[in-house]
C-alpha cells in the first residue's frame, strides 16, 4: 500500500474561530471549544482492509428528520499532488440513520492544505430520514463520515493556472 497522506488537526484558533462562525448564537464557552479541540481524534481506519479513513465528530449532535448540520472537523490533511480526498457517508449510519453529506460525495483537492484556512475540513450533512418523526442522536467521538484517498489523471491539454484559498468553490470557478 503507497502512504500518500497525512492527517493533522487545525490550530485551536482555527477550530474556534470556524466553530463559532458556524454556530454564531452558540453560548459554548471558550474553555468548552478548547475541550472539544482537545478530543479531537485524527481519522483512522478500522481494519487493514479499510479503504476510508473514519471521520470523528467533535461533538455531539442531534438532528431531526429534514435537519442538517455544519460540523467543523478540526481536521486537515497534507497529500501527494496527484491525490484528492473523497468525502464519503458512512455505510451503516447511512443505511439505517440516512445521514448523508448534503453533496452525497465531497472531493477536496490536495492544494486545499495551504488555504488561508489551514485546510480545515467542514463536514455538511443532513439526516435525510423519510420518517417524520425520525430523531438521529450521535455522540462526541462516533465516527460519521469516510474520506477515501483515491489518485486522479488529468488532459493532455491541461492547463489549470488557478491558485486555491479556502474552500466551496474557493477557486471562483
Amino acid at each position: 500500500m503507497e502512504r500518500i497522506a497525512e492527517f493533522y488537526k487545525v490550530s485551536f484558533e482555527q477550530f474556534k474561530k470556524d466553530y463559532k462562525d458556524i454556530n454564531p448564537t452558540s453560548t459554548i464557552s471558550s474553555e468548552e471549544i478548547k475541550n472539544m479541540y482537545d478530543n479531537i481524534k485524527l481519522p483512522a481506519r478500522a481494519t487493514t482492509g479499510s479503504a476510508g479513513y473514519d471521520f470523528y465528530l467533535p461533538h455531539s449532535i442531534s438532528l431531526k428528520a429534514g435537519e442538517q448540520v455544519v460540523i467543523p472537523t478540526g481536521i486537515r490533511f497534507e497529500c501527494e499532488q496527484d491525490y484528492a480526498l473523497f468525502m464519503f457517508s458512512k455505510s451503516g449510519l447511512g443505511n439505517r440513520n440516512r445521514l448523508q453529506l448534503n453533496t452525497a460525495v465531497s472531493i477536496i483537492d490536495s492544494d486545499y492544505f495551504y488555504s488561508d484556512n489551514e485546510g480545515h475540513i467542514i463536514a455538511c450533512l443532513i439526516h435525510d430520514s423519510r420518517d417524520p418523526n425520525a430523531v438521529l442522536n450521535l455522540p462526541a467521538g462516533k465516527g460519521y463520515f469516510q474520506g477515501v484517498f483515491i489518485k486522479y489523471g488529468i488532459t493532455k491539454s491541461d492547463n489549470a493556472s488557478g491558485i486555491r484559498n479556502g474552500g466551496l468553490g474557493s477557486t471562483n470557478q
